[in-house]
């Protein structure tokens, strides 16, 4: 893909699945990939499989809750390589004790509805603000988004998790400020809508009912695998997406089939 090689990528959520696939997919590409993940240990061993393969990776520890820690994330990036030209945002918290207890709006208590939001969607806020100074400085640049068909899905109970689906209806509006006010400028930013990924909490869950689920009510014959999306990843953030902006890309095997 045109873009890509020798320019430099942010992962903030590179430890595993969505995030791993996508980091290692731009370092197949030729481009520097600095993998962010409170995860340090899954970071590092994704920037090793990076470095291992012939590319360039980092790993980094930095918590999307914590704006410091954002800040650090970009400055230890522009110390390694010198520059940043890209950022696919991607993690999210999806603990037992906080998407655990996302149920319903009268069985969910509020302290889960401030950790959704904060770090789902005020932490791509962090971290779009500290790096989009450096793209325009540059010229330009790309964001990508890591949204959820939960954002469009209706649902009833605990299938819908209200405070998820609404810290990724968010991630919508936040990727369309962005695309809307610094377009004309060179930036884009774009989303990715998963539908059911088989990364490494999927496969560690396995939760066999809500895959058949899946499988039963979406017109694909197999789950999501991580490199579908990273595909997609690395297609938006390069010069081949230079004319898409502002869009969410459902990538979910026509879960939400929309125009």
């Amino acid at each position: 893909m045109r873009g890509l090689a020798g320019r430099t990528f942010v992962i903030a959520g590179g430890a595993t699945g969505i995030g791993a696939g996508a980091a290692k997919r731009l370092g197949e590409e030729g481009a520097n990939v600095v993998v962010g993940d409170i995860n340090i240990d899954g970071a590092t061993t994704t920037a090793k499989e990076i470095t291992g393969a012939g590319g360039q990776a980092v790993a980094v520890r930095f918590d999307l809750a914590d704006e410091a820690s954002v800040q650090e994330l970009v400055d230890a990036t522009l110390a390694e390589y010198g520059a940043v030209h890209g950022l696919f945002n991607v993690g999210a918290d999806l603990s037992p004790g906080n998407l655990g207890r996302d149920r319903t709006l009268l069985d969910t208590d509020l302290d889960v509805w401030h950790r959704t939001l904060d770090v789902n969607v005020v932490g791509y806020v962090r971290t779009s603000r500290a790096v989009l100074p450096h793209l325009l400085a540059n010229g330009g640049g790309s964001i990508v988004n890591t949204s959820s068909g939960a954002a469009v899905s209706g649902g009833s109970g605990d299938q819908l998790r209200p405070a998820y689906a609404a810290s990724k209806s968010a991630v919508h509006a936040l990727t369309r400020h962005i695309a809307g006010n610094w377009g004309r400028r060179g930036v884009r930013c774009n989303g990715v809508m998963p539908g059911l990924v088989m990364g490494e909490t999927q496969a560690q869950q396995n939760d066999v009912e809500l895959q058949q689920r899946f499988l039963t009510q979406v017109p694909t014959t197999r789950l999501g695998r991580p490199s579908d999306l990273a595909a997609t990843v690395a297609f938006l953030l390069s010069d081949d997406a230079e004319w898409i902006n502002g869009q969410v890309w459902a990538i979910d095997g026509g879960a939400n089939m929309r125009a």
